[in-house]
């Protein structure tokens, strides 16, 4: 590489490795400050990095000794903090080799010892569905938003973040991951991935009741949304909608709420019921409610 093009280098590859999203640096930015307040506490210097003081913050990370509440860290945070820790030496002009023996020799161990078998969700059937939706209220908007979400949720098989990630119409939002067109004969969803754009039909319903495009008419018209985030929050005793997108938690949130609400799975106990589903439930799309 010439001399003079180093300089272009370097910011290259530190670009193509910053974080997307402002949600990934807020959290970059949070791992940093707890890995070097850790530092502090134990006399151990941040820079340069080491891979044997690497190794010893994860390792207390697993058993909870790096947090001052004591909370063992799951396998994933463990390797978001490490991805945090990577970028940030990489900032600093100091990169760290997460490759290095001993790191890695510690997360095989801390892998071993912690991971547990993913517990598989259960999927909303078509009869689930309709009951979870008898148990919201036409009558608000609260319950019209909700009512859409579950039915284009389960209707175009999306997942969470893909539903609260929609916009009215294309490009009209920084951080939207597709957006909705609604034609005679039903909807169109376009979502925006790392690989490009993917379609998903939905068709109109036999009935108004169980619609996904009905309902989705209806809760833009009376929530009166023109342009900008498709699923909001509602405040005001409900009777208000904000400007903000709703966190894809809310789609968990909901699932398990009107699950449990509409008596699935009701002899279980309510800890096991509300286990058994979650914002990824919907997925049993594409299908259509009749």
């Amino acid at each position: 590489m010439p001399a003079h093009l180093e300089g272009l280098s370097t910011q290259a590859r530190i670009s193509g490795e910053a974080p997307s999203s402002a949600n990934t640096r807020r959290a970059y930015s949070s791992d940093w400050k707890h890995f070097s307040a850790w530092c502090r506490r134990n006399g151990l210097d941040v820079l340069p990095p080491d891979p044997q003081v690497v190794g010893l913050y994860v390792t207390a990370c697993a058993s909870g000794e790096a947090d001052p509440q004591s909370r063992e860290n799951s396998v994933s945070t463990i390797g978001r903090r490490l991805s945090s820790l990577s970028w940030n030496y990489t900032q600093r002009g100091a990169p760290l080799d997460r490759k290095d023996r001993h790191i890695a020799t510690v997360l095989a161990g801390i892998r071993n010892r912690h991971a547990a078998p993913q517990r598989q969700k259960e999927t909303v059937t078509q009869e689930n569905l309709l009951a979870m939706l008898e148990t919201l209220d036409r009558g608000t908007l609260r319950g019209l938003r909700d009512r859409a979400m579950l039915l284009i949720g389960f209707s175009g098989g999306l997942r969470r973040s893909e539903i609260v990630g929609l916009d009215v119409g294309r490009d009209q939002t920084q951080d939207g991951r597709g957006w909705i067109e609604i034609r005679d004969e039903g909807l169109l969803v376009t979502l925006r991935g790392k690989t490009g754009f993917r379609h998903v039909d939905i068709g109109r319903g036999t009935s108004d009741a169980t619609c996904p495009v009905f309902a989705l008419e209806t809760w833009l018209s009376l929530a009166r949304i023109p342009h900008g985030p498709l699923f909001r929050r509602v405040t005001g005793e409900g009777k208000k909608v904000g400007s903000e997108r709703l966190n894809d938690r809310e789609v968990a949130r909901l699932v398990k709420r009107t699950a449990l609400a509409a008596g699935i799975d009701g002899d279980l106990s309510k800890t096991d019921r509300e286990a058994r589903f979650s914002g990824e439930s919907l997925r049993a799309g594409p299908a259509s409610v009749t």
